[in-house]
């Protein structure tokens, strides 16, 4: 399957998710209901996933956790906040380094609608999708 297909099935469970149950919910909430929607999709996904990463020789056993992790290429940051914060997509950003994985989605569920909380963060990828949603692509403009 083609990231560009797991990034949508991940975006359009996350748009009904966020029209049945509406902002104002726990990020574990979402997080929860998401994980539950996407293995029902047939994904592999993994939940809180650990992830040691090694810097300047020394070994960080745990160093974070991933909400989730579909498919083994996709990183899926979860927020429930009125309004993210720029620091966020850099977070995943460098999740995708540390993993050395091309693509992330940051979806906030805490705003009125789903379409200003998700954001696609690329890592060295050429996606497909709406320039609109490309965060950290050169000659694409914000």
């Amino acid at each position: 399957m083609e990231i560009d297909d797991i990034t949508g099935i991940i975006i359009n469970n996350s748009m009904e998710i966020h029209k049945k149950l509406g902002p104002g919910l726990l990020e574990s909430v979402y997080e929860a209901v998401l994980y539950k929607k996407l293995e029902k999709e047939g994904l592999f996904v993994e939940r809180q996933k650990p992830v040691d990463f090694v810097f300047e020789g020394i070994s960080f056993q745990e160093g974070f956790r991933v909400d989730l992790l579909v498919e083994k290429t996709v990183v899926v940051e979860l927020k429930s906040v009125e309004r993210t914060a720029p620091v966020h997509s850099k977070q995943v950003l460098t999740y995708l380094r540390l993993l050395n994985l091309e693509v992330g989605l940051l979806i906030n569920f805490g705003g009125a609608t789903l379409k200003e909380g998700l954001e696609r963060i690329v890592n060295n990828y050429a996606p497909s999708a709406s320039p609109r949603l490309r965060v950290n692509q050169k000659g694409v403009s914000q």
